[in-house]
């Protein structure tokens, strides 16, 4: 690795330990109820909403209510998107979008995976951005931080039935934490150059003229073909080009935020209106994992014992940092195929990337955005090297725990702790404890649904669209790099991750319908048996620690952790690896 590079990361994991304690003891403050300065806008948006405070749910009802708000996220998203050529703030006269991508686009913002088919500044109209997407960028995230505020509460209560109201702690979570964020880095974007308005897109005329190839129309307007039925092109030469305009910086906040992903533009925050300079680029990565690293803070805070949250964070902190390296010395590596062409090898792997940014910037915000469940990027993860292209894929595969997304990296990684628990029990023979509570078969049930989902939904995904016609009608590239992008599709989807490697034609009814189908599972196959395990825990006694108590804290534990996370997290992928990254490494530098 560069100089740079090391600075880079050095400098990044310095600013987010700053951040993560003063941040995460507020989250605790907010959810305990504890912001008596706001206790009056709080209370009118009950009376308003006809919410009852102080009636707490059960882990059942306060799952069926999770379900039926996100819901209606999904019908007032698509209603949105198949009405928009009608609805105002529609300057461009957006044409309504198709079913199949209306029905994937809605699923994959309520889910947080903001997996974008389609090229947002060309399909979007202004409302279906603002109130549709963004919005859900605010409760897809809001989703995440609740349900893992539930699961502390079932490891610090005891012998209680209910784990909290499900409506307040969805105000809470937006009303004090994501708003005045998101309008506190909106404002610095659009200071750093990130557009913020209305107006109809522009056209304008450029320094050099573009050439390009157009389609031969006949009389009747119609594209013309040759004999072997491939469309006739004649030279074009424009000196026009249209700038897309929008409410931009307000989406980009929340998307970083939120670990939303997704983009305004289809170029994403490689687009210089959503990412113009490298300090926008290091705020964005910052913000990534600012509130997921903080939850581990007010975990800690919550549950009684500080070091048991930054015993979370330390684990995850090794493994980011460890996959940071590996990401960025791969792509400094670059291309053989273009070294034997004389090209400079120190130069390292530059395809893809802007320039502005470069290799390490490109490689870190890789690493960063595929660890957390958010799909934003600022390179082509397409034309990374084989090795640089399996971190982002190994990231998401993990089960996007490692910080993960705002709420659950959190509870990901405290399932793969009761695992290690309970996988030293049986070292020791010992009845695996945690926080002062046994885990017994109902619990250990519970974390093996919210362990194996994700990978049944990849791999199983990604058999059925190598197998089928219409699967593989949406490859670009054949062989192993093929098999790879369905792979990343999945992996993407069914993480709630949403970023892609490009190269599939994803924007059909087949693949919309499947990464769906994906992404919902994904999500709530995981959220339920979390909120089960909150109920199960929350209503068991709370034991005394004892000579014999496996200590849940320290370098130990740590080290366990560690352990578990990459051989449970990630062994059931390693055949599927095997067929895509690594051989096409192997290829590579033959």
């Amino acid at each position: 690795m560069s100089h740079h590079a090391w600075t880079l990361l050095g400098v990044y994991f310095l600013a987010l330990l700053l951040l993560v304690k003063p941040l995460g003891l507020y989250i605790a403050h907010v959810m305990e109820g504890r912001l008596s300065f706001a206790s009056g806008l709080e209370a009118a948006l009950y009376r308003v909403c006809g919410i009852k405070k102080d009636e707490e749910m059960g882990w059942l009802n306060y799952a069926l209510a999770l379900l039926f708000f996100n819901l209606l996220g999904v019908l007032a998203v698509y209603a949105l998107q198949r009405l928009q050529l009608w609805l105002p703030l529609n300057p461009q006269q957006m044409a309504s979008v198709s079913p199949d991508s209306s029905f994937n686009t809605a699923i994959s913002f309520v889910t947080n995976t903001n997996w974008q088919g389609y090229s947002g500044e060309s399909t979007m109209s202004y409302l279906t951005q603002m109130l549709g997407l963004a919005v859900q960028n605010f409760l897809s995230a809001a989703t995440g931080i609740v349900v893992v505020i539930a699961l502390i509460r079932g490891f610090v209560r005891h012998t209680a039935a209910t784990i909290g109201n499900v409506w307040v702690d969805l105000t809470r979570v937006t009303l004090y934490l994501l708003l005045p964020l998101a309008l506190l880095f909106a404002v610095f974007l659009v200071s750093q150059g990130v557009i913020q308005n209305f107006d109809a897109y522009k056209d304008v005329t450029t320094v050099e003229a573009t050439q390009y190839d157009t389609p031969k129309l006949d009389a009747a307007g119609q594209p013309l073909k040759d004999e072997k039925g491939n469309a006739v092109t004649e030279p074009a030469t424009t000196q026009t080009q249209s700038l897309p305009m929008g409410s931009v910086a307000s989406q980009e906040a929340i998307k970083m935020l939120g670990t939303n992903g997704g983009g305004f533009f289809n170029a994403n925050s490689a687009h210089p209106f959503e990412n113009p300079t490298p300090l926008t680029n290091f705020l964005q990565m910052l913000s990534i994992f600012l509130i997921p690293g903080a939850l581990c803070i007010t975990f800690g805070r919550m549950a009684g014992d500080p070091r048991q949250g930054w015993t979370i964070f330390a684990a995850m902190s090794i493994i980011f940092l460890v996959f940071a390296v590996g990401a960025m010395t791969f792509e400094q590596q670059g291309n053989p195929l273009l070294t034997s062409l004389g090209v400079d090898s120190t130069l390292g792997n530059m395809e893809g990337k802007e320039t502005r940014f470069g290799i390490a910037d490109s490689g870190l915000f890789a690493t960063i955005t595929t660890l957390a469940s958010c799909g934003a990027v600022n390179a082509m993860h397409d034309s990374f090297t084989p090795l640089g292209g399996l971190i982002p894929l190994a990231s998401m595969q993990l089960g996007e725990v490692v910080f993960g997304g705002v709420g659950s990296g959190l509870y990901g990684m405290l399932v793969f702790a009761i695992m290690a628990v309970f996988i030293a029990g049986l070292m020791i023979g010992r009845t695996p404890e945690y926080l002062g509570k046994k885990i017994g078969a109902f619990e250990m049930k519970m974390v093996s649904i919210a362990i194996l989902v994700t990978p049944l939904l990849v791999l199983a995904g990604t058999a059925v669209a190598v197998m089928t016609e219409a699967g593989r009608a949406g490859i670009a590239n054949p062989g192993a790099h093929g098999f790879s992008e369905i792979l990343y599709a999945l992996t993407s989807a069914a993480n709630n991750n949403g970023s892609a490697f490009a190269g599939l034609s994803a924007n059909t009814p087949f693949y919309n319908v499947l990464l769906a189908v994906a992404m919902w599972f994904g999500r709530f196959g995981v959220i339920v048996p979390v909120l089960a395990l909150a109920g199960a825990l929350a209503a068991k006694k709370r034991i005394a620690v004892t000579s014999g108590t496996l200590p849940t804290h320290g370098p130990l534990f740590v080290g366990l952790l560690i352990g578990v996370v990459l051989l449970v997290g990630l062994l059931n992928y390693v055949p599927a690896l095997a067929l895509g990254s690594m051989v096409e490494h192997l290829v590579l530098w033959k």
